[in-house]
């Protein structure tokens, strides 16, 4: 096998350097999601309706953008590999565009102010995609094995949380006054430094498998993207991935809301001690959900995990008031923590596994298509996260006028507030535990899908049994007649 890039190399080094791109992918939405809405609210007077409605719109502009870049990774050809090529690139792309979110206009009238926001998210939220579509579809392309998947995805999610860290603590060092739009900007150089150096390194130090481009128009991309859907196992995977990351989006979304609103406790640090609780406690948690991912398989933890933030969220319920001990709060938040890394760490450990599936059905292997389409739901995911959180807040009555000259909610909207924190996530997590029960694919269906596909390619000339064609039609939802066929890769109905 050739391969673009560095000579493949599976030791701690190379993992690192791996997953050092997502360090932007894992602290970039920790900040937005924290602040920017805060920004335009707090900072701008933006109201809160109409604030959480950008991050949502934009997600429009990736339903085009998404599945292109996917189907633009897989027919590139180039000399440093097309997914490592596009992540350079789109570093570059990810480091100015994220700058240019936190720019002041002069112009004070709402609507100027929504319409150039909106834009700036836009092309955030493209170079975003520049850069996250080809490396969430780099792995599939480096490694085949699964396990060894697995210790390159921990390692990845080692970062998302160092990332998380350092961009849910370092701008409330940088924001002490949530009004003031300079401060904002003074993160935003910052952190479009570090993002370009991190995922600069992600590029010197991965490898990439030399194969045919995928001969398909831009035309097709979306008819492409959306026979993805037709995998049973993807379907579920988008389920696990969407509940999963909602339910933390909603927790760093509303952090600002919670402590500030209804604890009352921003000016006392709070928020500092809340944040640094449930990231170094999900940090714990990477080192320690690893191994047991690597023994056992990639839904167990999520099976543990989702229970063990359920328990830590709905917690919360005795302790949201004004004058409650921080104490509690923090310990329950450590629940949290710890039970998202389980999650986390699956999810992108499953999503690298879903181009194996892909490929059974279709007989193309398209990683691209397959990453875009799963960029995409988490684009959707954030995008549906701040604009629940902008029409909840309102519903609750909360006011920007109020929130802009550094005042107290009235009392019903601090408990709506604490509602909007608890519950919401709450409801995410539980179907996040279903989704994940009814998950057909682990390391046992992972190997039968990988001979599968050898016999197919005429590399393995071994006969299936009965239970490996019922395990094949589990995972990809087709009978087994109907597999490995390029038409399924353009037909948008599926076979029964």
């Amino acid at each position: 096998m050739e391969y673009y890039g560095k000579k493949p190399n599976y030791n701690m080094a190379h993992r690192i350097m791996f997953g050092m791109a997502e360090f932007y992918g894992g602290g970039a939405f920790v900040i937005i999601n924290t602040f920017f809405t805060v920004f335009l609210i707090k900072a701008l007077g933006m109201p809160a309706a109409l604030a959480g409605t950008i991050p949502l719109v934009g997600k429009i502009w990736d339903a085009i953008t998404d599945p292109m870049m996917g189907n633009i990774t897989d027919r590139t050809v180039s000399k440093f590999g097309a997914k490592r090529f596009y992540i350079f690139v789109g570093g570059i792309a990810s480091s100015v565009t994220f700058l240019l979110l936190w720019l002041t206009i002069p112009s004070r009238s709402i609507w100027a102010m929504y319409f150039f926001y909106l834009i700036m998210f836009c092309l955030f939220s493209t170079g975003f995609t520049i850069l996250m579509v080809p490396y969430n579809g780099l792995l599939p392309d480096m490694i085949d094995d699964y396990t060894m998947r697995s210790k390159f995805s921990t390692v990845r999610m080692v970062w998302s949380t160092l990332g998380s860290m350092v961009c849910g603590l370092v701008p409330s060092f940088i924001i002490k006054d949530n009004t003031k739009p300079a401060q904002y900007m003074t993160c935003a150089v910052l952190f479009s430094i570090l993002f370009f150096i991190t995922t600069t390194v992600t590029f010197i130090g991965t490898w990439e498998k030399k194969k045919e481009p995928v001969k398909t128009t831009l035309r097709e991309s979306f008819p492409q993207s959306i026979s993805v859907l037709k995998s049973r196992s993807f379907k579920l995977f988008l389920g696990i991935y969407l509940f999963g990351q909602c339910g933390m989006d909603f927790v760093s979304g509303m952090a600002v809301y919670y402590i500030d609103d209804v604890l009352n406790g921003y000016s006392n640090g709070y928020f500092i001690y809340l944040m640094a609780t449930i990231l170094v406690s999900q940090l714990v948690g990477m080192v320690f959900w690893g191994p047991i991912m690597s023994k056992t398989s990639k839904r167990t933890t999520i099976l543990i995990g989702a229970p063990t933030r359920l328990i830590g969220t709905l917690g919360l319920l005795a302790f949201s008031y004004e004058g409650a001990s921080i104490v509690p709060v923090l310990v329950l938040t450590a629940f949290i923590g710890f039970g998202n890394a389980a999650t986390l760490t699956s999810i992108f450990a499953i999503m690298a596994d879903m181009a194996e599936v892909d490929e059974l059905i279709t007989s193309i292997r398209r990683p691209g298509i397959v990453s875009g389409m799963a960029t995409f739901a988490r684009k959707i995911s954030s995008g549906l996260s701040a604009a629940g959180i902008g029409f909840l807040l309102a519903a609750v009555g909360f006011d920007e006028n109020i929130a802009n000259a550094g005042q107290r909610q009235a009392l019903s909207t601090q408990k709506g507030i604490a509602m909007i924190y608890i519950v919401v996530p709450a409801i995410l997590i539980t179907l996040l535990f279903i989704t994940a029960v009814v998950f057909p694919l682990t390391g046992r269906e992972f190997d039968i899908i990988q001979k599968e596909i050898a016999r197919r390619k005429g590399e393995d000339t071994s006969s299936i049994t009965e239970e490996e064609k019922r395990i094949c039609e589990k995972v990809t939802g087709f009978s087994y007649e109907n597999l490995w066929k390029a038409e399924n890769a353009k037909k948008l109905v599926k076979d029964a």
